[in-house]
């Protein structure tokens, strides 16, 4: 194991390999800022750039851009509410509006301070457990993915404002809905309406665009106001100081450690991702915080910003587990980054780090470089970056429609995407004006095809029987966590009113 490490250190700080390391990073981070163009077309682009080079020299490119694109993910999410990739959908529940509110230069500091921190303890974890969560990620089966997706539902609490929980549930309901729309695992189809372009259900890209940066440029429109993107007030002071005071590292700080432990872990489990992992990274925040604080999350809480965009970079990191150990890819870019690995003639497995040391260990080392280049490239690229905000809003608002149309089409190149996604921008803008929550339209999306899939091949290992909810200690465990979720604020509630009244 030592000689392996030794291999991969030597591989890793070859001039040509931090030189790729430097330019995935550089490249990741430019692509990810624009939506739709995100890290699996990144990926698939440089897949013909890296045959040239050797397995580990093209394994570093790709895992740099990877990382790269989620960092920079975050930067359209804060500035415009347009997301440049999916992980980073919930950065902008708190980024935007501390945009907004003339922070952009604080909320893009600590989404690059979060972000250096997810990858790195995530990178930690992956050096030193590799061996150990290549098993825990075999012992997951359908249940317990099942019980994992419902305690996932769970964080629909945290995107409910006071008095707002059973809007919050409805508008979950209507995201399980919509993601039953398309061919069902058994073929059939359902709510298509006869419509070949439904075959294949909504993407995640569409919605989540169409909810956030098409509705917000409409209702900048209807209100006919500079005030919400842009104004001569506030441009004066859009970037903002760049630093964090000491007690704000200090409250921000645990839930980094938080966010990352459990980024990296959803990360490890195939098929979980990035996205899922910053949807319950915000959600567990929230849960954890105390009551006035949680009246900031939405409105620009620096917790509600470093929770989702630290989960999402450790949830990377660990996705590169059961590509590298198992041969599994976590999310659809470690299946391109899969592909790649096989064309090279490198069969990823349990002996990956014994026949391939170099690849396997230089590309664990690479991501930790990564992650200082990173830092160090984009901090001073945040003044200038910032100045997006100063594009005057009749010209802000066609660049954010343009940008989130041309995203969308260039993944599908349909065009009844861009007619349904301005249907559903539309249909968000009536939402928001009625006053209810988007996200847990999101998170019930997100979720609703994994739950319906797992608890599909739970029913047919069982036959049928609901005994798969009981037979295994992993869904037992997550089950209770759940149910202890739930029920605990309305424990906690009761308990505090009796304490109160014994007081009087």
């Amino acid at each position: 194991m030592f000689d392996g490490i030794y291999q991969g250190l030597s591989t890793a700080f070859l001039p040509i390999n931090l030189l790729l390391v430097f330019i995935g990073c550089f490249a990741g981070t430019f692509i990810g800022m624009l939506p739709g163009l995100g890290p699996v077309s990144a990926i698939a682009l440089m897949i013909p750039i890296t045959y040239s080079f050797d397995p580990a020299s093209g394994m570093i490119l790709m895992a740099g851009v990877y990382y790269g694109a989620v960092f920079g993910g975050s930067t359209s999410a804060i500035l415009i509410n347009a997301p440049g990739v999916s992980g980073a959908v919930a950065t902008a529940f708190d980024g935007y509006p501390l945009a907004q509110n003339g922070q952009a230069g604080k909320a893009l500091a600590l989404a690059a301070y979060a972000s250096f921190s997810g990858g790195t303890i995530g990178a930690i974890f992956l050096f030193l457990l590799v061996p150990i969560l290549a098993k825990i990620s075999l012992a997951f089966q359908s249940a317990d993915y099942f019980a994992l997706m419902l305690f996932g539902l769970t964080a629909v609490s945290a995107f409910a404002g006071k008095g707002q929980v059973l809007k919050a549930i409805l508008m979950t309901l209507l995201g399980l809905m919509l993601a039953t729309v398309g061919e069902d695992p058994s073929g059939i189809q359902r709510f298509t309406f006869g419509i070949p372009d439904l075959y294949d259900g909504i993407s995640f890209l569409l919605l989540s665009m169409a909810t956030f940066a098409i509705a917000e440029a409409l209702i900048v429109v209807l209100k006919n106001d500079d005030s919400d993107l842009n104004s001569d007030a506030a441009t004066k002071n859009t970037i903002g100081s760049l630093k964090l005071s000491k007690q704000e590292v200090k409250n921000i700080a645990p839930a980094v450690g938080r966010s990352s432990i459990l980024g990296f872990f959803i990360g490890v489990l195939p098929g979980a991702g990035a996205t899922i992992a910053s949807f319950l990274a915000y959600g567990m925040e929230r849960n954890f915080a105390s009551i006035k604080e949680k009246l900031l999350f939405g409105k620009g809480s620096l917790r509600g910003l470093a929770a989702p965009e630290t989960a999402n970079n450790a949830a990377s990191t660990g996705s590169f587990v059961p590509l590298l150990t198992l041969g599994i890819p976590g999310s659809a870019t470690t299946a391109v980054m899969l592909a790649a690995l096989l064309s090279y003639g490198v069969q990823p497995g349990p002996r990956l780090y014994v026949d391939y040391p170099e690849v396997f260990w230089s590309v664990i080392i690479s991501m930790y470089l990564g992650n200082i280049i990173l830092l160090v490239m984009n901090l001073p690229l945040i003044p200038y970056i910032s100045k997006l905000l100063d594009i005057p809003r009749q010209f802000l608002t066609p660049i954010i429609l343009f940008l989130s149309l041309i995203g969308v089409y260039l993944v599908s190149f349909n065009t009844v995407d861009l007619i349904m996604m301005v249907a559903f921008g539309v249909i968000a803008v009536v939402i928001r004006i009625l006053n209810y929550p988007l996200a847990p339209l999101l998170l019930g999306f997100i979720l609703g095809g994994m739950l319906e899939d797992n608890l599909r091949r739970a029913l047919l290992i069982s036959d049928g029987s609901i005994d798969f909810l009981w037979q295994r200690p992993i869904t037992i465990t997550i089950l209770t966590i759940t149910l202890i979720t739930l029920v605990s604020p309305y424990i906690l509630s009761i308990l505090k009113k009796k304490h109160v009244a014994d007081d009087n």
